[in-house]
């Protein structure tokens, strides 16, 4: 079978079970590095690809392969959100046109950076969703106005596993979404902050974020993604950014979370908006090696 884009035969499977029955004390972390080692499993970077094994193996686990140990236990969002470090910023109103805050600044966050320390503040105390923990590939942009203060913040990670919708928009089977999902993502958080009024601001950050998102994950994965997608909350949004910044709205989700395999999770009714970035990405995202 094709898992995360690699061939997993019978062999790969009773590999994984025996290391399991011989380690008994690793956790998934440790089963994840020990197996991108031995299957030689790199980033173009040559670091481990250990985010995508770990959903290797969740994927194995609930399709019936293998019993993972139990995870070690996660804090509540909420309590993730309160021990995220408080980094001072203003919050005096700021109004007008967007000309008056020209030039805008749109960085891509770097990982351990005051920048990201800020984003995850920001993110955490002002976005209805809150901040949850990064997993996977992800890009992260903070925007200020030319005398250095924040405006927004808008990020993306791992597209959603599985949306009629989507799927049906791509032309995608089974076979082309499992070998192809990591040349999407999804863009998870969008955030003006709550003292920003300024017109239009949102559609204009997600232009020029949409400009260069394929280049950023270029440079920081060594690959592409081709297709940005996002849900939109129907009960408290009505999407007009993403419609002014030319996405496409495709269809609606169907009330379940968006990584349920297992028609078991419930959640708000969203619209599917999605933007390609290349003009052949359909035939790139159904592509398949033999």
């Amino acid at each position: 079978m094709m898992v995360q884009g690699r061939r997993i035969v019978a062999a790969d499977v009773r590999l994984i079970r025996r290391l399991m029955a011989e380690n008994p004390s690793w956790g998934r972390s440790r089963l994840s590095v020990e197996l991108c080692e031995r299957w030689g499993w790199r980033r173009p970077d040559l670091r481990p690809k250990d985010m995508a094994c770990r959903s290797l193996l969740l994927k194995l686990e609930r399709a019936g392969h293998i019993v993972l140990p139990p995870r070690q236990a996660k804090p509540p969002n909420a309590l993730r959100n309160r021990s995220i470090r408080y980094v001072a910023h203003g919050t005096e109103v700021i109004r007008g046109g967007l000309e008056a805050l020209r030039p805008l600044g749109v960085c891509a966050v770097a990982p351990g950076s005051d920048d990201e320390a800020l984003l995850k503040c920001l993110v955490s105390r002002y976005h209805y969703l809150g901040l949850r923990n990064t997993v996977g590939e992800n890009v992260k942009y903070l925007a200020r106005d030319r005398d250095g203060r924040p405006l927004g913040c808008v990020l993306f990670g791992s597209a959603a596993w599985r949306t009629a919708a989507r799927d049906a928009f791509i032309g995608w089977d089974r076979v082309a979404r499992e070998a192809n999902l990591a040349l999407l993502t999804n863009n998870s958080r969008l955030l003006v902050l709550p003292w920003v009024r300024v017109p239009h601001l949102a559609s204009h950050l997600l232009s020029r974020v949409c400009r260069r998102v394929g280049r950023d994950w270029m440079a920081k994965y060594g690959h592409r993604v081709v297709l940005l997608e996002t849900f939109v909350d129907r009960g408290r949004f009505r999407g007009t950014c993403y419609r002014a910044a030319n996405w496409t709205l495709v269809g609606q989700t169907k009330g379940r979370g968006r990584n349920d395999r297992h028609h078991s999770l419930v959640a708000a009714v969203k619209d599917i908006y999605l933007y390609p970035l290349t003009r052949g990405f359909r035939e790139r995202l159904c592509h398949v090696d033999a």
